[in-house]
């Protein structure tokens, strides 16, 4: 593979490619190495980068060419038609949509967990759902220590997992609210200040909402447990930043939360808060802006021979999210500044 000279982040004006343009310019990436994507919705537009701006070019299949690796924080229907194109152009895609997770040729990778599989790819790679990467995280020291018989999770999703219209949303149905004003919903089926919601994406025959699938899918996939037994109800909360999840695992062998809080401080990514005395357990307005993922509150699960409760907090868009695709580039692209 020839050594990358040009990464192009294609959605670069939403709240995720924001995100990569973010951390890109964190580990060094030069200006003149990026090239800003983005659907034609209107011209002469920046984003930020490098102490300045840098053009937002239209994304087409002609805009692909010469790039080494693509980042695309773009929809299903997007990426199903422009990862191929990047690939064809001999880029290395990493794309952040739902539109290849489940394809068995595609590795869908957290580099703490499952770097291998990143090892063997045909130009495409995934990230997986912001919340599965958070909960796998956790879960791959308790799963090598004691074997993971069960999962159930429960996410408390912040609305910026939905996008920059959805933020915006809340921030003006919050002001309305607090000012006695009439309250406009349209990103949300319902008013999302001060309420939650456990509605994410559309529901199918049997009531599960594809958020939930995809967490179970992708789970069982990044662990290599594919009979894993995995439930999952998502919800979105009045939070603008940052993903929380309560995860209760039952193992085959007995593992002591002390235990697995070391395993957990071990865990290279994961950070460990768990003082509930003085307080000390995960926020989301804490975990905002870091890039760990912070576990908490690990304790006894009584209901059961061999269980456990934990408290998973991570920032959607950093690890959930951008952070995690920019990990996966460094992993598969040979000389790649990053």
């Amino acid at each position: 593979m020839r050594t990358p000279q040009n990464v192009g982040v294609a959605g670069a004006t939403g709240a995720v490619g924001l995100e990569m343009l973010a951390i890109l310019e964190e580990r060094g990436v030069p200006p003149v190495a990026v090239r800003a994507l983005a659907s034609a919705r209107g011209e002469d537009r920046t984003v930020p980068f490098g102490g300045g701006d840098i053009p937002v070019e239209p994304l087409t299949a002609d805009a692909l060419a010469g790039l080494d690796v693509v980042l695309f924080a773009t929809s299903a229907a997007v990426s199903s038609e422009f990862v191929p194109a990047a690939v064809e152009e001999g880029a290395v895609a990493i794309d952040n949509s739902r539109a290849f997770r489940m394809q068995p040729d595609v590795p869908l990778v957290v580099p703490e967990v499952n770097a291998h599989a990143a090892a063997e790819h045909s130009g495409i790679l995934a990230n997986p759902n912001c919340s599965t990467i958070q909960m796998v995280l956790a879960l791959k020291p308790i799963h090598e220590a004691a074997g993971l018989r069960r999962v159930v999770a429960t996410t408390y999703q912040s609305v910026s997992g939905t996008g920059l219209a959805a933020t915006r949303e809340l921030d003006e149905q919050t002001r309305a609210v607090l000012e006695g004003s009439p309250v406009i919903t349209e990103v949300y089926p319902h008013q999302i200040a001060f309420n939650c919601l456990p509605h994410i994406d559309e529901f199918d025959d049997e009531g599960n909402a594809r958020e939930e699938t995809k967490m179970i899918l992708e789970t069982r996939k990044i662990l290599e447990l594919p009979d894993l037994a995995v439930a999952v109800t998502c919800v979105r909360v009045p939070v603008v930043r940052t993903h929380a999840v309560a995860v209760n695992v039952e193992t085959e062998d007995d593992l002591s939360p002390a235990d697995a809080r070391t395993l957990l401080a071990e865990m290279q990514g994961v950070g460990v808060l768990d003082d509930p005395d003085a307080a000390a357990y995960p926020t989301q307005v804490g975990a905002s802006g870091t890039d760990e993922v912070w576990v908490g509150r690990v304790r006894r699960d009584r209901s059961v021979e061999h269980g456990l409760w934990m408290w998973v907090v991570a920032d959607n868009l950093r690890k959930g999210a951008a952070l995690n695709a920019v990990q996966i580039a460094e992993l598969v692209v040979d000389g790649l500044p990053l």
